[in-house]
């Protein structure tokens, strides 16, 4: 009886410890930051992560669901974004998207993601068209690298 209460509690234990850390990404504040790569500086998110921009969406307005989404997710926060090195304050903001969540927005611009970047500071796909248009990365200025 006491093997199976100390399995008991110790299952408990790696269950909490499982629930918890996904919880604890979210309350940390979400950053945009600003790194060299092959393409000058450009803008990565807080782990790393560059960040894209797509040529077809409206300034403020994403065109980018379903499909699209899966492949270029978008870069979506519950809080508010900080501005990290080489980023300015006042070109971030968001944007509300169709189910409700909040996409992260640079001079307007919304961000997304690339599912094939796997590891951090991964570029790859700079000046790629897909979904209508073309999709490519931000300078800190909020030009797009062409």
């Amino acid at each position: 009886m006491d093997m199976k209460i100390l399995v008991f509690f110790a299952a408990t234990a790696v269950a909490l410890a499982v629930t918890a850390a996904p919880m604890a990404a979210e309350q940390a504040a979400p950053t945009l930051t600003a790194h060299s790569s092959a393409f000058g500086k450009v803008l990565f998110d807080g782990h790393g992560f560059v960040l894209y921009a797509f040529g077809k969406d409206s300034r403020g307005r994403s065109d980018c669901s379903g499909a699209c989404a899966n492949k270029w997710p978008p870069y979506v926060v519950r809080g508010k974004v900080h501005a990290g090195t080489g980023v300015k304050a006042s070109l971030l903001g968001t944007i509300r998207r169709s189910n409700g969540s909040r996409q992260v927005t640079y001079a307007g611009r919304p961000l997304y993601y690339y599912v094939g970047d796997k590891n951090a500071g991964q570029i790859l796909c700079q000046n790629v068209s897909e979904f209508g248009g073309l999709w490519l990365v931000v300078r800190p200025s909020g030009k797009l690298v062409r």
